[in-house]
């Protein structure tokens, strides 16, 4: 009779667990991130979120940049992220030639930055207070790194004036009502408050 109880238990929550859920079981990564961006997005709606954490994971996260759901910005591609404590590791392929878009600069500091290469960057990232921080620390491009002052050269004259607000020390508003988004090892969480 215990086994009996047990398994009926198991089915019971089996069932309540893919009504919870919205009935599908993600079979991707893919569509579990969106699964899961679909919740946060849908949950930002109520006049109070709940604040259960949401959390994604890297595997999740790369799956859903390379579905070609999310536009990066032109010239950049293969975007892969590896997360550990406070601290995103970022790698892709970028043509600064599509990334300059055609404006020159006679500065042979910022000559590094055409052709298309391998770029590293490592940032720390946090979110609190409703608010998203990211600050780089380093950016190499094909394993070499890249002095600071040469980036904050390239990021005054070909990313602010595209991406205001975007630099080497970014703050700005975190979207859906996200009152913390934490960078972990290997997975991102947010809560909605």
């Amino acid at each position: 009779m215990t086994g009996v109880r047990s398994k009926v238990f198991s089915l019971a929550f089996l069932i309540v667990a893919g009504l919870w859920s919205g009935g599908d079981t993600p079979r991707t990564p893919v569509q579990s991130a969106e699964q899961k961006l679909h919740y946060v997005d849908e949950n930002a709606k109520r006049e109070v979120p709940d604040p259960r954490p949401t959390e994604l994971s890297e595997t999740e996260v790369n799956a859903y940049l390379a579905s070609g759901k999310v536009r990066l910005p032109a010239g950049v591609e293969a975007l892969h992220l590896v997360g550990t404590p406070g601290v995103i590791n970022a790698r892709c392929r970028v043509d600064f030639d599509r990334v300059r878009a055609g404006r020159a600069n006679s500065n042979p500091l910022l000559r590094l930055f055409s052709g298309a290469h391998d770029v590293e960057a490592d940032a720390q990232a946090s979110g609190s207070n409703h608010r998203g921080h990211v600050h780089v620390n380093s950016v190499s491009i094909d394993g070499i790194e890249v002095p600071h002052f040469i980036l904050e050269l390239f990021v005054e004259k070909y990313v602010a004036p595209r991406y205001p607000g975007v630099g080497l020390d970014s703050t700005f508003a975190l979207p859906d009502k996200i009152e913390t988004a934490t960078v972990g090892s290997h997975r991102l969480t947010v809560i909605q408050r």
